[in-house]
């Protein structure tokens, strides 16, 4: 199991505090659901989750020394997977989106406009890189891992 904290400061937004779960090794999760193939779990409801909990812990492994790991989400709905936050102050925000055509909800926005983080991502499983939209790169996830090994 990995703890994912939340992230809080003293913004003017009432933010959830509470960690969130995630099981470090999403095979561990397609064997105790009897996911024995591909298929199986692109039709299974758990795909986004597992997804998610795959990226994260993935990105947390190769993170450089000293950068932590938290989920940004406020009362109000602004929200991000994945705030990675650097020993000097920066932070990343991360979304991770299952779709080969991901789009961004408001909450990301919402949560980025909140805490202004230096980059921007959306992590899909496609294989190519490219903007969203202004600030915002949709990346895979061997690429932005090869971008945060660099950031040491």
């Amino acid at each position: 199991m990995h703890r994912l904290p939340a992230w809080y400061t003293n913004v003017k937004k009432r933010l959830v505090r509470s960690p969130k779960i995630y099981v470090r090794d999403s095979g561990i999760v397609h064997a105790l659901l009897s996911i024995g193939d591909e298929d199986t779990l692109l039709s299974h409801p758990v795909v986004g989750a597992s997804w998610e909990g795959f990226v994260i812990e993935n990105l947390l492994m190769v993170a450089p020394e000293g950068v932590q790991g938290y989920y940004y989400r406020a009362s109000g709905g602004a929200e991000i997977d994945l705030l990675l936050r650097f020993p000097d102050g920066r932070f990343w925000a991360v979304e991770v989106k299952r779709s080969l055509t991901p789009r961004l909800e408001r909450d990301f926005h919402s949560g980025c406009a909140d805490l202004s983080p230096v980059r921007r991502f959306v992590v899909y499983p496609g294989s190519e890189s490219y903007p969203l939209s202004k600030g915002i790169q949709a990346i895979p996830l061997r690429e932005l891992a090869t971008l945060l090994v660099k950031e040491t």
